[in-house]
């Protein structure tokens, strides 16, 4: 917290203001309504205000226009009583429209339509009727409301001089006002329209938001019933597509997902039913090898049941050192053969890419550690090889693995003295011997998980280590390859993305840019 700043004043930073809260809340109430249902309502509320605004700028419009025409008429009224008047004409004549011609002090001069009675009280003249009598105002327009009718008015001032050259003799006005009950009937049958228009509106915008809310969710219900299904029986059957639009694209997604679901449990149902396969026959010959070494060895051998009539040691089973020895070594061979078998399993149950980091890596330098390990294994073989630099970011340990398991098939198939051929050149690794090599049918599957050719079923292995270089390479943006070497050997090998020298690495590229 910074000691500068009060603390009421943190906190009424911190506090969300009303216009915060109450899009808070509305989200939460909406989160709970169906996504049908605020479809629905928005369509009704953009075609209910549409169409509101529509009407009421429809009925200003023709309130105005029959204002202007009112006003029109009136003033044309007016023009004809302001003759009349000076031509000495009661302007009574001109009826139905109301007339009443006043002085300058706002009192009547008797001339009128009206009864006095009601000039003197429903007519009340303004400040600016007033200014018209005395002219110093051209006219005014106003609305009374006289013996309970409302009239549009207009005042216009009048003149009354004796001769033309004669100034004026009295300065007088008349108002002319004509009811506006048919105006109003228009407007109220206009507005009573407008309503009806306005409610149909919404209900045809409401049934048009039922509709376009189940046809344009329909897809997301095939979406949500699918999910169900697949969530209730586990059946990863894809569902239909319809369409191009978003809706579509999402099924396809979901499908696609589905297929990759799919295609995941049909390895890890291969892989086990695989793994049960491989790990059946060393746990056999292990189990019949320590059976046979607890009868020569337990203490059942030595010792004869209670009851027994066996003398100590009569019958037990006998064998030579020398098959004594190669017992135990046979049961030691499976045991390690088992332990590989199991590590090799682990390693290939990650069928994802690695979470640590990526690091950058000289695949050169991983080759050496890796021909490093296997010649102390092989002794007997010579490695020939020719490495140039190539730098990506990936997992060193699990490139390592994987250029290991190459070397150790190598090493395998490779006679005595034979030689090994390791070559690295813009990102492309090849491992070739000079053993029998493999076959043409054999090319294809020797990447694949506990494949062993017909040849191979006789050597030790798990038929692991070339599917652990695939995924290796695969998670790495890579891909293998196998082949027969010109000796005529096995070619095996995989390339990776990156770069020959390491300013080009796209790590260090980053760290420039930053610098």
């Amino acid at each position: 917290m910074n000691p500068f700043i009060p603390a009421d004043q943190l906190e009424s930073e911190e506090r969300p203001g009303p216009y915060e809260r109450l899009r808070a809340k509305i989200t939460v109430m909406m989160s709970h309504v169906p996504l049908r249902t605020r479809i629905t309502a928005l369509v009704m509320v953009a075609v209910g205000l549409s169409v509101a605004l529509a009407s009421i700028a429809a009925w200003v419009t023709v309130r105005n226009q029959i204002l202007n025409q009112m006003d029109s008429s009136l003033y044309q009224k007016a023009q004809s009583a302001r003759t009349l008047v000076n031509a000495h004409v009661a302007v009574g004549l001109l009826d139905p429209t109301v007339y009443v011609v006043y002085d300058g002090g706002g009192t009547p001069t008797g001339q009128s339509n009206l009864p006095p009675q009601v000039v003197q009280d429903d007519i009340k003249f303004s400040n600016a009727d007033l200014e018209v009598a005395q002219h110093t105002r051209d006219d005014h327009y106003s609305t009374l409301v006289i013996d309970g009718v409302r009239y549009r008015a207009l005042s216009v001032p009048i003149t009354t001089v004796e001769t033309a050259l004669q100034p004026p003799t009295e300065r007088t006005a008349v108002l002319v006002a004509e009811s506006m009950a048919d105006t109003q009937q228009t407007l109220g049958r206009l507005s009573l329209v407008s309503i009806l228009v306005g409610i149909a509106g919404i209900a045809v915008a409401g049934s048009a938001g039922i509709t376009v809310g189940r046809a344009g969710l329909r897809p997301v219900d095939r979406l949500t019933e699918a999910t169900e299904y697949v969530a209730r029986t586990g059946d990863l059957r894809p569902i239909e597509v319809q369409g191009t639009d978003e809706l579509a694209r999402l099924a396809t997604s979901f499908n696609s997902m589905l297929t990759a679901l799919a295609r995941s449990q049909e390895h890890q149902r291969r892989l086990i039913a695989d793994a049960g396969h491989e790990l059946r026959t060393p746990l056999t010959s292990m189990r019949t090898n320590i059976d046979l070494l607890s009868q020569v060895f337990g203490a059942a051998s030595n010792h004869p049941a209670p009851g027994s009539s066996r003398a100590p040691g009569v019958n037990r089973v006998q064998i030579s050192d020398a098959d004594r020895a190669e017992l135990i070594g046979d049961v030691q061979a499976q045991m390690e053969e088992l332990s590989v078998l199991v590590g090799d399993l682990v390693e290939l149950s990650r069928d994802t890419k690695p979470q640590t980091a990526p690091e950058p890596v000289n695949l050169s330098d991983v080759v050496r550690q890796a021909v490093d390990r296997v010649r102390r294994r092989a002794p007997h073989l010579k490695f020939d090889i020719q490495l140039q630099p190539w730098y990506l970011d990936g997992d060193p340990a699990a490139l390592e693995r994987a250029v290991t398991n190459l070397l150790d098939n190598a090493a395998k198939w490779s006679p005595e003295n034979g030689t090994v051929t390791v070559r690295l050149a813009d990102g492309l690794l090849q491992v070739a011997d000079q053993g029998p090599g493999i076959a043409e049918e054999d090319l294809p599957h020797v990447f694949e998980r506990f494949y062993r050719s017909t040849e191979a079923r006789t050597m030790p292995g798990s038929g692991l280590g070339l599917a652990i270089v695939r995924q290796a390479a695969e998670n790495h943006g890579g891909r293998v390859a196998a082949a027969r070497a010109p000796s005529g050997g096995a070619l095996l090998g995989f390339w990776l993305p990156g770069q020959p020298t390491e300013e080009d690495s796209p790590q260090n590229s980053g760290r420039a840019a930053n610098a």
